[in-house]
Order: structure tokens, then C-alpha cells, then sequence
């Protein structure tokens, strides 16, 4: 049997713009997941659903969700003690303590049957230059002492995890290597942390989606599914999101890998609109390589040949180019859901998820 297929959702907020945030109530949006045929939605972030966390709804959400069907994953913010200052709400929730407000959102979300929960461990501020978009790279704060203190939040946070019967799930984002993803959830435990495996942030890092699914495939509790354009760019490497299948993925590799380390995992999709900007590989900057010590240049080879082989499929004329990848308007958010859904269908339709893999693909 095929795997659930769900989308990943950004409700709109009065607190603060979000990338990406649908123009929908949440009971549309479910309608709507549910009218498009697939299995379900992960809802990000818990107070942007209700600000005030309040009972009544959050158990109307979650009925309403089962009564049509399809599973529910929440999100709870995220967990880097750096930019939490930016995430004033969840301040707000905790009566001014923030690990109060995101332990409250733990308990509301357990309330309702939700026990696998999003959460990343930083931010991405499109308008800086260059290296420092990313928090990996911000100057007021080396990125080891954000992984510290990162790490002795989720072990504050751990007793209600254990309490509730819940795990935080850290995504594999833009700012943080699948290793020290892996490090974070052996040191905490993973009896109450796990990986929300992106499959498109990993290629920011010189790692593969295939060998990045092995490392965290024991830990991989949701997921965040989107495939990538690798193409030449004015200042770096451009990472471009598309379509699951119409990228440069081995879908069949990164699902046998998910798939077959835990069979009941959600395959949830986070779609991209019609205009994304570029996200960049900063491989040939001294900088971005004194900064990832888990480095595997096997592994980053194996991602500059990814470039070639998707310029390989534009020269076939089954891709868009480089331009028109900038320029955008290639699908909708709706097609890019539709599209992705029925790849990754297709896929687990097809396989059987227990075969060993492949090393690296070229």
C-alpha cells in the first residue's frame, strides 16, 4: 500500500508575514487538502492556529481533521535560543518566559492526539547578503554557541516531551548539517527528539538527499518532501525547489531509505508558489568551508554533478533553464502539491522499501 501524502501549510498570521502563508482559514485549508485528494496536513505554527491556544478550537481542528479523513502534524516554533527574539508570540504564550510558551503549546497539541511536532533550529532573513541570510552565518554569534545553547533548550524541554509522549522534530534546514542534527537529537534523546527530514535544504550543506536520508533515516519522525534545480548562479550555485520528480532526487532511493526505517512515516510535502528566490550552495567561499567541519567531499562531488546531470534534462528539453527558473511562475502552490503527490505515489506504489541502497548517485 502507498504511503500517506499530506501538505505542509503556513496559516496566516497577524503576528508577522510568513514565506509562503496560504490565504486560508484552517477549515478551508483542510477542505482543500482534502477536496485535492490527499492524506493530510502538517499545520505550522500552533498559535498562528489559535494565539491564545484555545481548547475548544484546537479539538474542533483535530475533529474536523479526522472527520474528513486526513492526519494532523502541528508545529511549535523553533528552538534556537539566538533568534528566539524573533518569535515574540511564543514570549507571549509563557506570560514572558519562551520555554514556558513552548511547553504550553506541547501540552495543547498532546491534548488533541498531536505527538510528533515540527520545530527547526533557526531563521533565514532573505534580505542580508550573501553567506550571513542564513543564521548559520550571523555575526553576533559563532554557530557553535547556537548549537549549544540550542541543546540545552530541548533539554529543558524534555521532561514535558517525556510527560506529554511527544517528540520535537528538528528539521533538517538551511542552517544546520544533517550530522549535527543526528549529534542534537543522540544528546538530548530520542525518546523525545527526532528529524523533520527536508530533502531540498541538505543540498545547501554539499549533501545529497540520498546519503543525507541514511544518516537521519533512524531519527525521521516527519518530513518535508520538494525536489531541486541545481544551476549555475551570478554569485554561487543556485538550489531552485520543484516538484517532487522533476528535480534531481532519486526518489525511489530517498523513500526505500525513509521508508524503510519506519514504514507508518507521513510523507508530507512542502510546496513552493509560483516565485522563490535562489537559495545558494556557497561551496568555493573559504568561509562556508571552515564552517562545515562534517564536510564530505565525496558527498559534495556528487553534488556538482548533480549540476550537470540537470543540465543534461534542460538540453533534453524536459526542464526549465537556469532564466526561467529566475524569472518564475513555473506552477502554482496547487500544482506543485498535485505534482509532487503523484511522483512520490507512483513511487511507493512501486517499491518495496526494504532494499539495501546505493552509495553516492551521480
Amino acid at each position: 500500500m502507498s504511503a500517506r501524502v499530506g501538505a505542509d501549510v503556513k496559516l496566516p498570521s497577524p503576528h508577522r508575514a510568513l514565506k509562503g502563508t496560504v490565504d486560508a482559514s484552517w477549515a478551508e485549508v483542510l477542505a482543500d487538502t482534502a477536496a485535492q485528494g490527499l492524506d493530510g496536513v502538517l499545520l505550522r505554527t500552533l498559535y498562528e492556529l489559535s494565539p491564545t491556544l484555545d481548547a475548544g478550537l484546537l479539538r474542533e481542528v483535530a475533529d474536523a481533521a479526522a472527520g474528513q479523513g486526513l492526519y494532523l502534524q502541528l508545529g511549535v516554533g523553533k528552538v534556537n535560543p539566538y533568534m528566539t527574539a524573533e518569535l515574540p508570540e511564543i514570549r507571549r504564550l509563557g506570560g514572558g518566559s519562551y520555554l514556558t510558551g513552548m511547553e504550553r503549546m506541547i501540552e495543547a497539541a498532546a491534548a488533541i492526539g498531536c505527538h510528533e511536532l515540527w520545530t527547526a533550529t533557526g531563521n533565514f532573513q532573505a534580505g542580508l547578503p550573501g553567506l550571513h541570510k542564513n543564521d548559520r552565518y550571523r555575526r553576533d554569534a559563532p554557530w557553535a554557541d547556537q548549537m549549544a545553547a540550542t541543546e540545552r533548550l530541548l533539554l529543558q524541554l524534555a521532561p514535558v516531551l517525556r510527560d506529554c509522549g511527544s517528540h520535537l522534530n528538528l528539521e533538517t534546514h538551511e542552517e544546520i548539517a544533517t550530522p549535527e542534527v543526528v549529534r542534537l537529537v543522540e544528546a538530548v534523546g530520542p525518546d523525545v527528539i527526532g528529524i523533520t527530514f527536508d530533502s531540498a535544504n541538505v543540498y545547501v550543506h554539499g549533501e545529497t538527499a540520498e546519503a543525507a536520508a541514511r544518516r537521519v533515516a533512524p531519527y525521521t519522525r516527519m518530513c518535508h518532501l520538494r525536489d531541486v534545480a541545481l544551476v549555475p548562479g551570478p554569485e554561487a550555485l543556485d538550489r531552485y525547489l520543484v516538484p517532487c520528480g522533476e528535480g534531481v532526487i532519486d526518489w525511489a532511493e530517498v523513500l526505500g531509505v525513509l521508508l524503510g526505517a519506519n514504514p507508518d512515516l507521513h510523507l508530507t510535502i512542502e510546496p513552493a508558489g509560483p516565485h522563490q528566490p535562489a537559495m545558494q550552495v556557497w561551496h568555493d567561499d573559504p568561509r562556508w568551508r571552515a564552517a562545515h567541519p562534517d564536510l564530505d567531499p565525496l558527498e559534495l562531488d556528487a553534488v556538482l554533478d548533480r549540476v550537470g546531470a540537470y543540465e543534461h534534462h534542460v538540453r533534453s528539453f524536459d526542464r526549465p533553464d537556469a532564466a526561467s527558473l529566475r524569472a518564475g511562475g513555473l506552477f502554482t502552490r496547487e500544482e506543485f502539491l498535485r505534482r509532487s503527490a503523484g511522483h512520490l505515489r507512483s513511487v511507493t506504489a512501486a517499491g518495496d522499501h526494504t532494499q539495501p541502497t546505493k552509495e553516492y548517485i551521480p
